[in-house]
């Protein structure tokens, strides 16, 4: 450079550092004079206050819905400039995840970017591997869903090609048609002739009894017990190995920092996105309730004024028998000391509180109105003197509700107990006697683990008989649905079976090879959760073999785990079930939290119902679950216990996460599609089973943006 040239610029660069100083003083001294001024100067003068009838936030979002794309400008004409041709985009067959507007990401570069050593990286890679393919292979076995991005990379880590007809998933029912019968009996395959018999408490089927006395099943494929131990075994030790401990804890808190730079950057997209979608907003997009218990689906108001209507129309009806003595609901609410007219909400005593934090026996007890469990027999069970009538009617009420507000949906569970084989056909003869059927309701069946109450009473006389009552009449309709064309109706209605009660509590037991067969186990005492989640898994996949063989729908396993109680729960859940409900443990283990979000588990959560159980408000992992990408959706569990008001339940829920985890409009309503795939409710099954890799906006309403967002975090390795 010459030296005068140099000269100047070193004059000009001090010229430029001078008056940039006094500048920057000027500024410093107005904005420490305005704190000792007026609040109308200060307004005037502060460079940091922005005036509030025009906020920074309008601005620009007047700026970002500019509907001209400044930027294709600029680039072109920078182009032009340097002599380049800019070619116009080529349309091509992209999928609907692919087609998104630009939007700022993050990338990780490097070699290796683990942040362990390369020995623990090795070991907690094959560690990863190999339960991701135990959970594969359990799915499969039961025609439960496993993603097809995992899958992918298995078969490409295996060296196999992974071809999409090889997926295996569940069978649904279609929805009826308009003007068809939902309870129509004439379209059932016929008789078989096999014969069904439990040993070592699992059912087989057998071609004919011959067959059954020499133990020669048919070819369903099953659970081995054995093997089901191996890999219980190793994901235990896995779970407590300091390296994948270590690797998961980092690639989980790396997930949430990238969702919140995400989040940081494109906050102003997505609302744009969101903006643009035609007719679609949280309202109006399909919510799926898929953790409701049917005896508490209504709200404590809702009962309440059932139970004053029916005493005013029913008030000399014979409902109740007592010590063989038949009692009208008159004489019912006098043997009570009760009149229905001076019931109050609070006096029915079913909401839950403070009395029930950590006491599931006193929360069970909000189920009996009033605290009488007559009247919890009459209004809230199937089976009574009145075959269910007052259930059944509350139930189509609140099915009625959520026809009129169109978007809603739900799952009741109905309970099914294992004391006697007749349990099955009481059932289905409410739901068909009674019509409860609504475009809008699926059913799942519930299955208390009170094994230890009803042999303290002689119910059963061990564990094995409680299986055979609860599988074995379901194994039966399905060889011959014109057996019982009553529960073959029913079970075109139920979608999943779940497996609940208070997880806090210890059995003692552990499971493994050396545990007492089912038909062995006649002790008072109950077994341990995951000996009730293998027994029952083994079941179902068998079920579902031969459902899947005649054509019939099958059955997904979905019970309650995580809620309470040891981390090992989780774990069995890993292996078994297609999605859970609550999930709270898994904030404990890093490495179960990382294998549920790799596989995507669908996690059904109730924020309102853990606060007045298990965990309080503001300590529950909704909100960290979701930031990490794990598929978590929103439930009510018992509406009666916990909402007040006929707000419908469901939305009110969301309203309480948007307040008190700060949750954007775009995050409810990816939570909102989450529940749709988690349940496969007729108005959804043509969704895709991997909603992260796959998207409709004009029917989710969840935008490019973050579904790009989210698939690109299930492809992280």
């Amino acid at each position: 450079i010459p030296r005068k040239t140099l000269k100047f610029v070193v004059h000009a660069f001090f010229f430029w550092s001078s008056e940039t100083d006094d500048r920057t003083r000027a500024i410093a001294e107005r904005v420490f004079a305005s704190e000792t001024k007026d609040d109308d100067v200060r307004d005037e003068i502060s460079l940091f206050d922005v005036p509030d009838d025009c906020p920074i936030l309008n601005q620009e979002l007047a700026q970002h819905l500019t509907p001209l794309d400044f930027s294709f400008i600029f680039k072109k004409c920078y182009l032009h400039l340097r002599g380049m041709r800019l070619d116009l985009p080529v349309l091509e067959d992209k999928p609907t995840y692919l087609e998104v507007p630009h939007f700022q990401r993050v990338s990780i570069t490097g070699d290796y970017a683990a942040g362990v050593t390369m020995d623990d990286f090795e070991l907690a890679c094959k560690g990863l591997y190999r339960a991701l393919t135990i959970r594969e292979k359990y799915m499969r076995l039961a025609f439960q869903r496993f993603p097809d991005t995992p899958s992918q990379f298995l078969r490409k880590i295996e060296g196999e090609q992974w071809k999409p007809e090889d997926q295996v998933l569940p069978v649904f029912t279609s929805p009826p048609k308009s003007g068809e019968d939902p309870f129509c009996t004439k379209d059932f395959p016929p008789n078989l002739g096999y014969v069904a018999r439990m040993k070592d408490g699992v059912i087989y089927v057998y071609k004919d009894a011959a067959s059954a006395d020499k133990h020669q099943p048919l070819n369903h494929p099953g659970p081995d017990l054995v093997t089901f131990i191996d890999d219980m075994n190793f994901l235990i030790a896995l779970i407590a190995q300091g390296p994948t401990k270590t690797y998961t804890h980092r690639r989980l808190k790396f997930l949430m920092s990238k969702f919140n730079v995400h989040e940081m950057l494109n906050e102003m997209e997505e609302m744009k996105e969101l903006k643009k979608n035609p007719h679609r907003d949280f309202y109006n997009c399909r919510k799926v309730d898929t953790h409701i218990h049917a005896a508490a689906c209504m709200n404590q108001k809702h009962l309440l004024r059932f139970i004053k209507k029916s005493y005013r129309v029913d008030a000399d009806r014979v409902v109740h028998v007592l010590k063989g003595k038949e009692m009208t609901m008159k004489e019912l609410f006098a043997s009570l000391n009760l009149h229905p007219y001076d019931l109050t909400v609070d006096s029915l005593d079913v909401h839950a509180g403070r009395q029930t934090f950590q006491r599931f026996d006193k929360f069970n007890a909000k189920y009996n109105p009033v605290g009488a469990s007559e009247l919890r027999d009459l209004y809230l069970k199937t089976e009574n003197h009145i075959s269910g009538e007052y259930f059944a009617t509350i139930i189509k009420e609140v099915a009625s509700d959520l026809e009129d507000a169109r978007y809603q949906y739900a799952e009741p569970r109905l309970s099914i107990y294992g004391c006697n084989p007749n349990e099955w056909t009481k059932l289905a003869s409410w739901f068909n006697k009674h019509r409860v059927f609504s475009p809008h309701l699926k059913w799942m069946i519930q299955v208390p683990r009170i094994y230890d109450i009803f042999r303290g009473r002689n119910f059963v006389p061990h564990f094995g008989k409680m299986l055979e009552n609860i599988f074995l009449p379901i194994f039966q309709a399905t060889i011959d649905p014109n057996s019982n064309p009553e529960l073959s109706v029913f079970l075109k209605h139920v979608t999943a079976f779940d497996s609940v009660d208070d997880e806090s509590k210890h059995s003692g037991h552990m499971f493994s090879t050396k545990s007492p067969k089912p038909e062995e186990w006649d002790i008072v005492k109950s077994p341990s959760y995951s000996y009730w989640i293998y027994y029952m898994y083994a079941n179902i996949a068998r079920l579902n073999q031969l459902r899947k063989e005649r054509g019939m729908n099958t059955f997904q396993f979905r019970p309650h785990c995580g809620e309470a109680g040891a981390v090992t729960h989780l774990l069995a859940c890993f292996m078994t079930a297609d999605n859970i409900s609550h999930g709270l443990n898994l904030k404990k283990s890093p490495v179960l939290q990382y294998l549920y979000y790799l596989a995507q588990v669908p996690i059904a959560m109730s924020p309102l119902s853990n606060n007045s159980l298990f965990l309080e408000y503001n300590k529950n992992p909704l909100l960290e679950f979701h930031k990490k990408g794990l598929m978590v959706s929103l439930s009510t569990d018992d509406p009666m216990q916990f909402h007040y008001t006929k707000v419908m339940l469901h939305p009110f829920s969301y309203v309480q996460i948007s307040y008190f985890f700060s949750f954007s409009s775009f995050d409810l309503i990816s939570v909102c599609l989450f529940e749709s795939c988690i349940t496969r409710s007729p108005l959804w099954r043509n969704m895709p089973l991997q909603p992260r890799c796959s998207n409709s906006a004009h029917v989710t309403c969840v935008r490019s943006p973050e579904t790009v967002f989210s698939r690109a975090a299930c492809l992280l390795r």
